[in-house]
């Protein structure tokens, strides 16, 4: 028997749904890559339910008791007097989701002797001291490309948000207003802008696909090089590091893992960089900015726009400076936790707990530490030492 602790985040606060808006949502047959669908040999849950909230489970609860393991599922996750903390030292499994993350910590690792498989439900396993879970061999896994397009999606609705101001013309609708001039006075077309994606993995190049019908000239920079066919394609324009891409960019979007070389990446100095009245999207992972360098620059014009949906720590606390920065468009961490993607990652988990329980591979593309060693998918998006070093930071702070 295998003790599962499950780190989910809350459920409504009016309770947990007894209807949807939708009767289903749409079956995809496989992903645009042709990397299939999750397959595991069943599931217990509706595609489209709410799956990603404690009472949802991920729809695990019926295998994963059925066949005599112990599930434990909590949304408290922080703080010594967690009950993550408390369930740790006996656990054999965690998941938790990159929205509402488990921060494994190197001490919350060493504290955790019978741990041997940290899974991320998503994607985006850097809230894990991945260092540490090699030095002590434990397997990570993530669910790869579950909800790329689902964030490419977001991405593209926060960019066109920004610049056509939607967010405070919107509210003037909200307060009874018919404020036209105030609307437009900050609102532009996204047309023939140029709007660059830093990284372009499965969501940069998703959002890079989206975007090439506004006809707006795509740049991107990335570890790994396109190729000259898809540059063809999107008529892209390759910068071979960031400062050349910022230096001309109306839009910039951040879509890079979070890691040693990424960390702060957006400091001080790069915004400096940056044209005047620049718009950033960032969907990848908060630490990738710096927090009060993203504040100054829009209290002072630099920037014209921030918008994304992740935050350190996660939650933020109710003081954290992104709440109440002029002209940003933040929402709590949501771009790939769309009912639709809940499907296919709560799919990917139940795939990956069953390859794990019955002793064959878990799919290489699902895999982030095998071994003792970066593999799979880790191995392309990471690089070995710990890009969470802050979940140490993290951990201290009550939830907001």
């Amino acid at each position: 028997m295998a003790k599962v602790v499950c780190v989910l985040y809350d459920d409504p606060v009016t309770g947990y749904p007894k209807s949807y808006a939708r009767d289903d949502v749409p079956k995809l047959e496989r992903y645009p890559d042709g990397q299939s669908l999750p397959s595991p040999k069943g599931i217990d849950f509706q595609p489209g339910q709410l799956l990603g909230s404690v009472s949802g489970a991920l729809g695990l609860r019926k295998f994963l008791e059925g066949n005599g393991h112990k599930l434990v599922v909590t949304s408290d996750k922080d703080g010594p007097d967690s009950v993550l903390e408390r369930e740790l030292p006996d656990a054999d499994i965690v998941i938790s989701q990159p929205f509402w993350p488990a921060y494994m910590t190197a001490a919350r690792i060493a504290k955790s002797p019978k741990l041997k498989l940290i899974v991320t439900a998503g994607i985006g396993s850097d809230h894990t001291d991945l260092q540490a879970a090699m030095e002590r061999g434990i397997t990570v896994a993530e669910v790869t490309y579950c909800n790329s397009i689902s964030v490419a999606e977001h991405v593209v609705m926060m960019i066109l948000s920004l610049v056509r101001n939607y967010i405070p013309s919107y509210q003037w609708v909200i307060d009874r207003g018919w404020n036209i001039a105030d609307c437009v006075a900050r609102s532009y077309d996204l047309e023939g802008m140029a709007v660059g994606t830093v990284a372009a993995g499965r969501i940069g190049l998703g959002v890079l696909r989206r975007l090439k019908p506004f006809d707006v000239k795509l740049h991107y920079t990335d570890r790994h090089r396109l190729s000259p066919d898809i540059e063809r394609e999107l008529g892209l324009t390759f910068h071979a590091n960031v400062e050349s891409l910022v230096r001309v960019c109306d839009v910039v979007t951040i879509n890079c893992p979070l890691h040693p070389e990424t960390e702060h990446l957006f400091n001080e100095a790069l915004l400096g960089k940056m044209k005047r009245g620049a718009y950033i999207v960032n969907t990848a992972r908060g630490k990738i900015c710096d927090r009060d360098a993203i504040a100054r620059a829009l209290e002072s014009g630099r920037l014209a726009g921030y918008a994304g949906d992740v935050w350190f720590p996660q939650p933020p606390p109710q003081d954290h400076p992104w709440r109440t920065m002029p002209h940003h468009g933040m929402t709590p961490h949501i771009s790939g936790t769309s009912l639709s993607a809940q499907a296919r990652y709560a799919a990917g988990t139940r795939e990956i707990l069953e390859c794990w329980f019955e002793g064959r591979p878990i799919r290489n593309e699902y895999l982030v530490v095998d071994a003792g060693k970066l593999a799979g998918v880790g191995a392309h998006s990471y690089s070995a030492g710990n890009a969470t070093g802050g979940s140490d930071e993290a951990a201290r702070f009550k939830r907001g």
